[in-house]
């Protein structure tokens, strides 16, 4: 039995009603497993198919698993193939679904860390669009770079800035997601350290940030565009009265979800919210709303052109090849690093680099290292990677593992050739070979730590 907080069990009681007994019961059972496969890197069977115990019902790409299987120990976890998720938080593609119409788009995940939702979005996005994933705190901003560069899309960029430097980008984004810092109750059965850090002061502090962000962010919204707001909470506090003082304090509609899903819970007001409660729905507590602005000025970009100094520099002739749809690229040095982000979007790019701290763009493809270039990790993650016009080396699951523990390995490969290492078909790194060895370019941060 978990211990909750007194003031805690005495809310959800008067919220829960004659649901309460089993409402509690239910934070006291495990925590479902659930995984959310890349569309982008199918694989056949599903991972863990001797596991796998039905569909999330609110996301198509996502999956029950009967236990917890040790996620680190798989390598189609290192490259890619899925995203181990909670299932609540999946209801973002439905209601992204709903809301995403079939144009390019500009969205930001302003709280992004540690990635799940930015990679939902990811597969999700109508052609053409560019996401801005954002996390404030620098460490957790690494995480969710490492996340971002192994679902293997193009057209992200990933910044490390506050809410604030966002809101003199007016109007700039179509869709913009605040899966905000709250007081974590829905994450109770999970996370101990939640019940230890909760308290009612909390509860205020929590409110009084969601405001914030909300209000440094909102003229980043285009007009007519969407604020998605989510917390992993069910004090209402945070949840449908933080909807209602958007709509008392800015020109703004609430927006209801089509869904048929008889355990999602819509809120007792007319503000239009969904909560996930663990007795209700397999899933941790989550409420998720949609805003739509009703005010503001469309976005403008000042065109500036290019000097013959600020020309996009030339790609190597050895990656050219690796390279899908060269043509809808724009190449990129960034010190002694070579990468490519979407044309279409190379100038927002710019841009938003004069504005926010950006930390990775698009797809690094090489480091140019005494004339030559080594080819970057996230190249070889890449999704789209063009695999027939490099020197590929299929491994087993143990010599899989070395690899991703950045021990040695062996086998006979070409002289001086970089060779991509693939584990049943889907891409894990480069290793460079090397005379009597083969080098392991697995990056180090990244490594298998052994169990």
């Amino acid at each position: 039995m978990i211990s909750l907080p007194p003031a805690f069990i005495e809310r959800m009681n008067r919220i829960m009603g004659n649901e309460s007994e089993v409402f509690f019961k239910a934070l006291n059972s495990p925590s479902p497993a659930t995984i959310r496969v890349n569309p982008a890197k199918t694989v056949t069977p599903l991972p863990f198919p001797e596991l796998i115990d039905g569909q999330v019902p609110w996301c198509s790409d996502a999956y029950y698993l009967r236990e917890r299987p040790v996620y680190t120990l798989d390598p189609y976890l290192h490259g890619g193939v899925y995203y181990v998720q909670e299932a609540s938080s999946m209801f973002l593609q439905s209601v992204f679904r709903q809301i995403a119409v079939d144009k390019p788009l500009r969205v930001l995940d302003l709280c992004a860390a540690p990635g799940g939702k930015s990679t939902l979005l990811a597969a999700n996005l109508p052609t053409g669009s560019l996401l801005i994933s954002n996390e404030v705190i620098k460490s957790r901003a690494s995480i969710l770079k490492e996340n971002i560069i192994k679902w293997g899309h193009y057209n992200i960029v990933v910044t490390n800035s506050d809410p604030a430097r966002f809101s003199g980008m007016k109007g700039a984004f179509d869709i913009i997601l605040v899966d905000a810092p709250c007081s974590g109750e829905g994450m109770f059965r999970k996370d101990e350290k939640a019940i230890e850090e909760w308290s009612e002061n909390n509860l205020r502090l929590c409110e009084e940030r969601q405001k914030r962000i909300i209000a440094d962010i909102w003229d980043a919204l285009a007009p007519e565009g969407y604020l998605v707001y989510s917390t992993c909470t069910y004090n209402p506090g945070e949840n449908e009265d933080m909807l209602s003082w958007v709509l008392d304090n800015f020109e703004a509609e609430s927006v209801e979800v089509q869904h048929n899903y008889p355990g999602i819970i819509p809120t007792p007001t007319s503000v239009h919210g969904y909560h996930f409660y663990p007795h209700k729905s397999a899933g941790e507590g989550l409420f998720m709303g949609v805003i739509r602005k009703k005010d503001g000025q469309p976005f403008t970009l000042k065109k500036e052109k290019r000097s013959s100094q600020n020309q996009p520099p030339k790609l190597p002739t050895d990656i050219l090849p690796l390279l899908p749809d060269i043509a809808n690229h724009t190449p990129y040095l960034a010190g002694s690093t070579l990468g490519i982000i979407p044309a279409r979007h190379a100038e927002f790019i710019q841009y938003l680099e004069s504005k926010a701290g950006v930390i990775y763009k698009g797809c690094e493809i090489g480091e140019s290292v005494k004339g030559t270039t080594r080819p970057a990790h996230s190249l070889a993650l890449l999704h789209n990677l063009q695999k027939q016009h490099i020197t590929r080396q299929e491994v087993d699951l143990p010599t899989a593992l070395q690899y991703l523990r950045k021990e040695d390995i062996r086998f006979d490969a070409p002289r001086g050739a970089w060779v991509l290492i693939m584990y049943q078909g889907i891409a894990l790194g480069w290793v460079k070979e090397a005379g009597n060895r083969l080098n392991n370019y697995y990056p180090k941060e990244w490594r298998i730590k052994r169990f």
